[in-house]
């Protein structure tokens, strides 16, 4: 009965986190929209400078890179994982 009662209130506080979270970028959307009508200009030259750095940013090598040294990771832990289980279906033989 009280892990019914903890897991109900878990529930209850991730639901309000989420209510939270999307009120909060619900405001956030708002305002943004609020001031790219007031300052439209300035709106699209913050654009322009934000794509221009993003563009010069080596975000592809850098994604790149990850991608590599998770496939790297992945050998070595699938084999711990089997030697996990092998050693899970051995003890439960015992």
């Amino acid at each position: 009965m009280d892990s019914e009662q903890m897991t109900g209130a878990t529930g209850d506080m991730a639901e309000r986190g989420l209510r939270y979270t999307k009120e909060q970028w619900d405001e956030i959307i708002a305002q943004t929209e609020d001031y790219v009508r007031a300052n439209p200009t300035r709106s699209l030259l913050y654009g322009v400078a934000a794509g221009f750095i993003i563009d010069r940013l080596p975000i592809c090598r850098i994604f790149g890179a990850f991608v590599r040294l998770l496939l790297m990771a992945f050998k070595p832990a699938i084999l711990v994982y089997g030697a996990i289980k092998l050693y899970e279906a051995v003890k439960a033989e015992d």
